[in-house]
């Protein structure tokens, strides 16, 4: 087990605006995931594991150049993810690495990232566990911009129809398993 606010205390403590908009943001995730998954016991979902990685999801956010959030690093947002993976990997957690690298939008395929030229490594990071879904589910219903508010199943498919319908379509499949109570 893992004391995640103390890994990002360890990272982020010279940044204090930066990791109370981490904390806030993690929080809310690991909060909307935990609740789908004490929904759903019949999926015997590691819960200590789901609250640790949707807390460190976005550790990488410290190296980009994202200044709304307070993020002055020199890197590209869109690599926050695989940034943060490799930080999670050299701390010795290689499943919460996972999540971290396969959390952005529903997932960037290989055709994806070639296609948008993006600067990633050529290769799929979609995700592909229940516990990577959920937390990438969770993550799409909260901003780091407005740390206070949850947005809707609609609104969250507006945001992700600007990266095509196939986002849009894998959030609505997410969204009738996550929150079908009844399965």
């Amino acid at each position: 087990m893992v004391n995640p606010e103390k890994l990002i205390d360890r990272y982020y403590a010279r940044e204090p605006e930066l990791e109370r908009i981490l904390l806030l943001h993690s929080q809310a995730v690991a909060r909307k995931a935990l609740d789908i998954a004490i929904v759903h016991p019949e999926w015997q979902i590691d819960c200590a594991f789901l609250r640790e990685a949707a807390m460190l999801h976005d550790i990488g956010i410290i190296f980009t150049d994202a200044p709304g959030i307070a993020c002055h690093g020199t890197e590209p947002y869109i690599r926050h993810g695989i940034l943060g993976a490799e930080l999670l990997r050299g701390e010795g957690l290689p499943r919460h690495a996972r999540v971290a690298e396969r959390h952005t939008g529903t997932g960037l395929t290989r055709q994806a990232i070639e296609a948008q030229h993006l600067p990633l490594p050529d290769r799929d990071f979609t995700p592909e566990t229940l516990e990577e879904k959920l937390i990438c589910y969770a993550d799409k219903f909260f901003s780091k911009t407005r740390l206070n508010e949850e947005k809707t199943p609609e609104q969250v498919e507006r945001s992700l129809a600007r990266f095509g319908q196939e986002s849009v379509e894998i959030f609505r499949q997410w969204n009738r398993i996550f929150e079908d109570k009844a399965l």
